[in-house]
């Protein structure tokens, strides 16, 4: 595997370490690996002709077997006279020139620059449990005696699992005194506790290289399994790499050993070695358990599918692991930007991580990869472009499995949210060529047909009704209601002149007399509206927040504050309506929404959708009783739904579904 996972949970690197070592004692050293798992990465630093110190050997072969492939120069201490007593018996004879010797570490009698290499395996985490000044102390004399022992271009080989004080603490001393810094991940110990039994924890191997002097802090690192060598430019950037890797493998470990939260899940992102940009991410979801549902399995979503409903929502997700009769899955999404080979390209690459999220008593079961067809699903990139409102955005092309193509708009600040979205028709022309165009008739927003049928109630009392519709996107609803309501003069209002250029070049949206668009500020074109008089039969508000601070997502609160809901109230027809989209993420704040609305409108109906935050709002100056809107909105699903009909749409819409979960007056 050649990913590096990062995770966004929060997580006590301090509370996993200290349970670590409580459970396991002396024991946990065992996790360093020994020579089989560790001389792919020895024999890339130590040559048979170097002079070795291995520092706090304890009963480790580790000397013993790099003498036996050659290395002769081999010199063992440690502080515990029994251990080196035993060494020196199972070694003297068959061993020749192979030393052991008690001594301290932190105060060897070796001559200055003895050495050119000094291995310790473990002992570094063994002499630093914590980050005290004592410690911290004792750790300065044994670096100092590192400094001392080895000749210049001399390395340092400390093989550790690199708590984060004893990163902290090689970082600050190595590269700051001239020397090159390398760590390496050993992949190979990892794999030796998993068969084993026993959780992975990430090893690591740094290498410090002895310079007179450097022009600058060398910093170099090999995280991925291939190998490759990256650079770094800052101590932070090397401590942020390697502690989310740790803690990406505590949470795997965690994965193993228990469940999710009903209501939580967990989200990884999977990164190349080098790169500032995920490749993937993995969401793993879990569902209650039931004996009859698989236990695990890996679900890869299409590319450009990842902002749909079903991927991009927590209980879209909760939604999919139900569907696919799993009681734990994880869902992996690509980024775009990036290259995929193949379906078969990407479970080899996933292969590894998705085996370390599965439940422990999988670790023998062949785990399935799911998806939604035999590919990794298409995705052209039509245009970039950036907004001076909404900062870069992106238009792109994504295909279905069944052919289908749809264009959507993101901004890249929120990129699993789609700004906007049409349908791609094929048509034929008169000379008989195939040719792409904008579906006007189709409808890809589920709220965008409740604010049409809303809409219709307004232009069955006028047909020659004027509609605002503030939000102007990519043009989709606006050049909807023109053909839905093809009497009516329809306003698109968008205080970004970039969206109108995106939703002409991009969306089909083409002006005339009845489909107009303004470039103002929406909360301006309504104060204005109000103080020249201006009636309209319908103002609708699809407006997104760009404050995320506030659990509101549409509209921005201004909006609904007291000034612009009394300019839109003045500013409405006798029969006008106000429709608001509202997306709540805290639900808290509805009954406040509510109560504006009553304060300045008679009437006010409320519909929720069942799979989205949506909550659509009509509104109206008229004190109408309850069959009025049941009856009229009735006759608007009819009328929609005979549109989408007629059009070869589609579409479903539930009609009396819609009519009995309305919220009228309540």
């Amino acid at each position: 595997m050649n990913l590096l996972p990062k995770t966004k949970e929060e997580f006590s690197q301090k509370e996993y370490w200290d349970l670590f070592f409580k459970k396991r004692g002396n024991k946990a050293f065992e996790w360093y690996g020994e020579y089989p798992e560790l001389s792919g990465y020895i024999h890339k630093y130590v040559k048979t002709q170097d002079n070795i110190l291995v520092m706090g050997c304890g009963n480790s072969s580790l000397g013993k077997d790099l003498y036996d492939i050659g290395f002769h120069k081999i010199t063992n201490i440690d502080i515990s006279n029994i251990v080196i007593r035993q060494m020196l018996s199972q070694n003297d004879k068959e061993r020749p020139g192979l030393e052991y010797i008690q001594m301290d570490a932190l105060h060897t009698t070796f001559e200055d620059e003895k050495f050119s290499v000094i291995i310790d395996k473990g002992t570094l985490d063994a002499l630093m449990p914590n980050d005290n000044d004592e410690t911290i102390k004792s750790i300065d004399q044994y670096f100092a005696e590192i400094q001392r022992l080895l000749k210049l271009g001399g390395r340092y080989l400390c093989i550790s699992l690199l708590q984060e004080h004893i990163l902290n603490k090689i970082l600050l001393y190595f590269p700051k005194n001239d020397w090159m810094f390398r760590v390496v991940r050993c992949f190979e110990p990892e794999t030796k506790s998993v068969q084993n039994g026993e959780n992975a924890l990430p090893v690591f191997m740094v290498i410090c290289t002895k310079f007179k002097a450097l022009p600058r802090m060398i910093l170099e690192a090999s995280l991925g399994s291939t190998n490759k060598i990256d650079k770094y430019n800052s101590i932070e950037e090397i401590i942020s790499f390697i502690t989310s890797i740790q803690t990406a493998s505590f949470v795997c470990s965690s994965l193993k050993k228990c469940n999710i939260n009903e209501d939580a899940e967990i989200s990884l992102d999977l990164y190349e070695p080098g790169s500032q940009s995920p490749r993937y991410t993995v969401h793993v979801v879990e569902v209650p358990y039931k004996a009859k549902n698989l236990p695990y399995a890996a679900f890869i979503i299409p590319q450009g599918r990842e902002s749909e409903w079903l991927f991009s929502t927590k209980s879209g997700r909760q939604n999919l692991v139900t569907m696919t009769n799993h009681n734990r899955l994880a869902i992996v999404s690509m980024h775009r930007g990036k290259v995929y080979e193949s379906l078969d390209a990407v479970k080899s690459e996933l292969e590894d991580i998705i085996c370390n999220l599965a439940p422990a008593h999988l670790k023998n079961h062949k785990i399935a990869f799911l998806s939604l067809g035999s590919d990794i699903g298409k995705r052209e990139i039509r245009h970039q472009g950036k907004s001076i409102f909404s900062g870069d955005y992106v238009i792109e092309d994504v295909e279905h499995e069944n052919g289908d193509i749809f264009r959507r708009l993101f901004y890249l600040s929120s990129q699993l949210v789609i700004q906007s979205e049409a349908k791609i028709k094929v048509i034929k022309t008169r000379g008989g060529k195939q040719k792409n165009i904008i579906d006007l008739s189709t409808l890809m927003c589920q709220h965008h047909i409740y604010m049409s049928v809303a809409t219709h109630l307004a232009y069955k009392i006028k047909k020659n009704a004027t509609v605002a519709v503030l939000g102007l996107g990519g043009g989709s609803l606006c050049s909807f209601l023109h053909k839905f309501l093809p009497e009516a003069v329809i306003i698109g209002v968008d205080i970004d002149s970039e969206m109108l250029e995106i939703a002409k070049d991009w969306f089909g949206f083409k002006e005339d007399e009845k489909l107009r668009a303004i470039i103002q500020d929406g909360l301006v074109y309504l104060s204005d509206l109000n103080k020249v008089g201006q009636k309209v039969e319908a103002i609708l508000c699809d407006v997104d927040n760009k404050n995320s601070e506030i659990g509101m997502s549409c509209p921005p609160k201004e909006f609904l504050s007291p000034k612009t809901l009394k300019d839109v109230s003045q500013s409405l027809s006798e029969e006008g309506v106000l429709i608001v989209n509202v997306v709540l993420r805290d639900q808290s704040l509805r009954p406040n929404i509510l109560k504006d609305l009553r304060t300045h409108f008679k009437s006010v109906v409320a519909y929720k959708l069942s799979e989205d935050l949506n909550e659509i709002f009509l509104c109206s100056n008229s004190n109408k009783e309850e069959k009025y809107f049941k009856d009229n909105l009735k006759v608007g699903m009819e009328a929609i739904k005979t549109f989408f009909k007629k059009n070869n749409v589609n579409q479903d819409v539930e009609i009396v579904e819609y009519i009995n979960r309305l919220n009228i007056n309540k």
